[in-house]
């Protein structure tokens, strides 16, 4: 589907027009989508509005690094957002030139479907331009990354106050899978703070007039890539202590069961020779001997529980 508003000198907001009859000098300036197009729709891109056909190649290719690319009247800026639930990426392209820009993306996307609506719907439009509808799609896709960040702290929060008392090796595959959600984050905003900071720098745009929107945007990025780099190290630190833990439990548990072969060790040595049944052992006709054998085991049982104690295995 492919959508068209063009607006007037007098800031008069026109719908009607084929993209076949595009004339870009005839108004003050347009916005053209291309929501999930067709072949036959995306053919407009080169026989209507005459980009160049490798700015038209990263359209239809997708799967494009976020990136800002100039051609002689007109960038190419390609941006992604996210997905709320699997945290899947989704291109959108933007051609802006000096009265209008394009945005191409393949899904419908509801940031640029929120713009849309709200430059159809604002009363005052006189600031509006290009840069600005650029600026509040930008935003809309940031904006949309900080609920997603603070659901994976309250997360990242449980994991680690394990309120439910819930096993280490469950807790532990959560931490995992939210590493896995942070590391895919992180893959989403930091390209699109690099991508930030060439539009700021950038001689090509002319953004001047938004300028302070637009380090708005690249605030809130930074922010977002050092809540996203701090809840990895928390991560990291939940992690290193889950492991430490188990490591201990296992150094006790071994430290138990050492106790118990060593106390077990002597008495078994000595239980081993007088089940030998040789018919010349003395202590085998004793009318006490069984009695003398049981105190020597409990005695000795009784010593090395005490020097355990002293060396501090029971601590």
């Amino acid at each position: 589907m492919i959508q068209v508003i063009a607006i007037t000198e007098k800031n008069e907001r026109i719908t009607s027009i084929p993209i076949d009859e595009v004339d870009f000098g005839k108004y003050k300036w347009w916005w053209i989508d291309f929501n999930n197009p067709t072949d036959e729709e995306i053919n407009k891109l080169d026989s209507v509005l005459h980009f160049h056909s490798l700015a038209i190649e990263d359209c239809i290719h997708g799967q494009q690094r976020p990136k800002l690319d100039y051609y002689d009247d007109y960038s190419l800026i390609v941006t992604h957002t996210i997905g709320p639930e699997d945290y899947d990426q989704f291109e959108i392209n933007f051609f802006v030139g000096e009265n209008y820009i394009v945005t191409f993306h393949r899904q419908n996307l509801l940031e640029v479907n929120q713009v849309w609506n709200t430059l159809i719907k604002y009363e005052n439009i006189k600031k509006w331009d290009e840069y600005r509808v650029l600026y509040e799609i930008f935003d809309k896709v940031v904006d949309n990354f900080f609920p997603i960040i603070y659901e994976l702290e309250d997360h990242i929060n449980q994991v680690e106050t394990n309120p439910h008392g819930v096993s280490m090796h469950i807790e532990l595959d959560k931490l995992f899978q939210l590493r896995h959600k942070l590391l895919k984050l992180r893959h989403a905003i930091h390209p699109l703070r690099d991508l930030l900071y060439r539009i700021l720098n950038s001689h090509h745009l002319e953004i001047q007039s938004h300028r302070e929107f637009f380090v708005d945007i690249y605030d809130h990025l930074l922010k977002l890539s050092e809540m996203v780099d701090s809840n990895r190290d928390v991560t990291n630190d939940i992690r290193d202590n889950f492991i430490s833990l188990n490591s201990y439990q296992q150094n006790k548990v071994i430290q138990i069961l050492t106790v118990i072969t060593s106390i077990f060790a002597p008495l078994t040595f000595i239980a081993g020779i007088y089940g030998m049944n040789f018919n010349n052992m003395p202590e085998l006709s004793w009318h006490y001997g069984y009695f003398i054998v049981l105190g020597v085991m409990l005695l000795i049982s009784i010593l090395m529980i005490l020097w355990f104690k002293k060396k501090g295995w029971f601590k």
